[in-house]
């Protein structure tokens, strides 16, 4: 009867250990993807800069 319980008790704390785990592995989830998120952002401008914007000092051409 002792190695029934012992079993029990076994197998129980590996599931509770497991599920754990698995909790903490999709708390990270959201996470993760906000960093792919800005991390692809970050690359798309890197591989397109914006042009600077004009000057405002500048005027426009005079029509003729």
């Amino acid at each position: 009867m002792d190695a029934v319980a012992i079993a029990i008790l076994s197998v129980t704390t590996v599931a509770s250990v497991a599920f754990v785990g698995v909790k903490q592995l999709l708390d990270q989830v959201p996470d993760v993807i906000d960093s792919a998120g800005r991390a692809r952002d970050s690359w798309q401008r890197f591989k397109q800069p914006e042009l600077p914007p004009p000057a405002d000092d500048e005027e426009p051409p005079a029509a003729t």
